[in-house]
């Protein structure tokens, strides 16, 4: 019941999907009203195909119907309910059909939101894309990655279940889905994007319809970025939480190109300018998404995030982020005519300078992480031979980039749009620039040393102070509306951004590990901290065992483990961490024990700031929410180039009054 339900299911979705693109291409085509609101029908045939087949898997895995191939390799009757729950994205199959019911809710919301303009062209074209997406990730699960395959031969009673290192922490209840909300939302603004090229609107409208779509997908990114992070440092057992990993940075790279895209947008909205750059970064978004997944799944990167491999998904996803390319250069040098931008940077000093500064930045930090993730697939198929690019090239290229953009990250937010003055900067960044060398001199004072984390330890102070700075002046002139506005919020997402920084700089450069023998009773002093072992014991549960070692650190129990699934022979490491402000003392089994063994091989690792890396991920959300809110009320330009040049003056320019949710043109999306 469960095969025939899911894939009658995807075959509805698949053709509501085709019918629904056709329909409404014949319609504009042929300037047919009826075919128009006929194809807007089809997407609740494709919302119910996904969500019949959503059904059909979460049932399988839940009542153990080893007649599917997919349920037989990711389920056991050993497995927890919530980690069957969770098995539709622990393997390939089952992760598309999540990417395609994560895309029909987003496709369906669309719909609901432009109810009231379902007749304009450029929302129809946009529609039209979202099918033809739909369409084939539909194509994809009936061809050559079905989740709804069925076992031949004898039906098994019995299955591995989820990779152990997937049935460890709920984090994988959270990790994967904000990851899929972040990477399938990209999704809107490229069919906006293709819409306007299509049917030549390409003006700042579409950027307005378009804001909010952008800035909930970049959110949901960065928490999954941020949750993956924590779900490496909790489970792995290495005491990182960042490795440069090749999945990791096919995720990081859309992040990278959709945040320069969050900021230039503020350019082009502002002054009319970086129209053909903001087009081609949400099209590089979708299409890094799309590439991102063929990496993901195709096998052609080694990585502990891999899916299992089908041969058949990696030519068809490199074919599609082929058409997506060629689709969105082709449409760009089509409507290159009318991509021409009214306005030019004033000065390098100024706003709009900044900002093409940043977007510079973000790019050729995407172009690093991209060059080091591919470049050893480059090597591999021309010689043959086998290469690593790992963290020492990430962290040696990456880090000029982070320290120009936390100075960036300090003075755009100070500058006007037009020309600054020397007395203007001198005004804004005093403080700014006191805090920053304050905290220099108190961190050598402190006995720090190296010079890449004092540069990052400054530099924060340098750009927080300066968003505080700002986020205080927005205060004085709005209330609470000058930090729930889309000025307040970037400034908060700085403030995150700030901590995540500093955090990783200290727990990079300040780290300090070690591989102890402690033996039952006898202290152990490492770091100022002193370790006992107080033994070893074993805790069954059904289909799996844990190995506990009971450890005291600076008096207190802590519990590292080692977890053996009845149904894999992988062990999977369970460390034990105390998290203080100032510092984590990470405790992870090295080897495996027996139960009642007077000795344990223990790894320590003193990290100082790693709990603001989490804080700052959450910091950063929170701004991104915020900065969803309506944007200012801006002066006209005309305006603008009239006003008085005061610094003074110059300030009230730049804090806008803030007005009622809505009333913006576009507020509403």
């Amino acid at each position: 019941m469960n095969i025939a339900l899911g894939q009658s299911a995807l075959l509805l979705a698949l053709l509501g999907a085709v019918a629904g693109a056709l329909t409404l291409v014949l319609g504009l085509v042929r300037g047919r009203p009826s075919l128009v609101r006929a194809g807007q029908v089809y997407i609740w045939l494709v919302v119910a195909g996904v969500v019949l087949a959503t059904v059909a898997m979460q049932r399988a895995l839940i009542t153990h119907d080893f007649t599917l191939v997919y349920v037989d390799n990711n389920d056991s009757t050993f497995t927890p309910l919530i980690y069957r729950i969770t098995a539709m994205w622990s393997d390939l199959a089952g992760s598309i059909l999540l990417w395609a019911l994560v895309l029909s809710g987003y496709l369906v919301v669309m719909w609901i939101r432009f109810r009231n303009r379902a007749d304009e062209p450029a929302v129809l074209w946009a529609k039209v894309a979202g099918y033809v997406i739909a369409a084939f990730f539909f194509g994809l699960m009936l061809t050559v990655s079905n989740p709804f395959s069925r076992v031949h031969g004898a039906v098994p009673t019995q299955g591995p279940g989820p990779d152990p290192l997937l049935q460890d922490r709920l984090l994988v209840a959270f990790h994967p889905p904000l990851l899929y909300l972040g990477l399938v939302g990209f999704t809107i603004p490229f069919c906006f994007a293709i819409a306007g090229l299509v049917t030549g609107r390409t003006d700042e409208v579409w950027l307005s319809e378009t804001r909010r779509w952008a800035i909930f997908s970049w959110a949901c990114l960065t928490a999954g970025l941020v949750l993956g992070a924590w779900w490496s440092y909790q489970v792995l057992g290495w005491g990182g939480y960042w490795s440069w990993d090749p999945v990791e940075n096919s995720a990081l790279l859309p992040w990278l190109t959709a945040t320069a895209f969050l900021h230039s947008a503020v350019v082009q909205q502002r002054r009319g300018m970086l129209r053909v750059w903001n087009l081609s970064l949400v099209l590089a978004t979708f299409s890094l998404t799309i590439l991102g997944t063929f990496f993901t799944r195709s096998g052609v990167l080694v990585s502990v995030h891999s899916f299992t491999v089908d041969g058949g998904v990696g030519p068809a996803l490199l074919v599609f982020f082929g058409l997506v390319v060629a689709t969105g250069l082709g449409l760009l040098a089509w409507r290159g005519d009318k991509l021409h931008s009214p306005g030019a940077v004033a000065a390098p000093l100024s706003r709009q300078g900044a900002f093409l500064a940043n977007n510079l930045l973000f790019c050729a930090f995407a172009f690093v992480v991209l060059l080091g993730t591919v470049f050893p697939l480059f090597v591999e198929a021309l010689n043959g031979s086998s290469i690593t690019v790992g963290g020492p090239f990430f962290d040696t290229m990456t880090m000029p980039i982070v320290l120009c953009l936390l100075f960036l990250m300090a003075v755009a937010p100070v500058l006007p749009w037009r020309t600054a003055s020397g007395e203007l900067l001198r005004q804004r960044l005093l403080w700014p620039a006191t805090a920053a060398a304050v905290v220099l001199l108190a961190c050598v004072a402190a006995g720090l040393r190296g010079v890449w984390p004092l540069v990052v330890f400054a530099l924060g102070a340098f750009a927080g102070a300066s968003a505080l700075r700002q986020l205080v002046l927005g205060m004085r002139r709005a209330g609470a509306r000058g930090v729930a506005s889309r000025s307040g919020g970037g400034m908060i997402v700085h403030l995150g951004v700030v901590l995540i920084a500093v955090a990783f700089a200290a727990s990079h450069a300040y780290e300090h590990e070690a591989q102890l023998t402690l033996r039952t009773g006898q202290p152990t002093s490492f770091e100022g901290h002193t370790l006992v072992l107080r033994g070893v014991k074993q805790v069954n549960s059904p289909g799996r065992g844990l190995l506990v070692a009971t450890v005291d650190l600076d008096g207190r129990p802590y519990y590292p483990a080692i977890e053996q699934f009845a149904l894999s022979n992988d062990a999977v490491p369970s460390p034990a961490v105390r998290s203080t402000p100032a510092q984590d003392i990470y405790l992870t089994i090295v080897s495996t024990p027996s139960a009642g063994n007077a000795t344990v091989a223990l790894a320590v690792y003193v990290e100082p700031l790693v709990m603001w890396l989490w804080v700052g991920g959450l910091v950063v959300v929170a701004g991104a929410a915020l900065s969803m809110g309506p944007s200012g009320r801006r002066r006209p330009l005309q305006e603008e180039a009239t006003a008085p040049t005061s610094p003074a003056a110059d300030e009230e320019i730049e804090l806008h009054d803030q007005r009622p949710a809505g009333s913006e043109v576009g507020a509403g999306v």
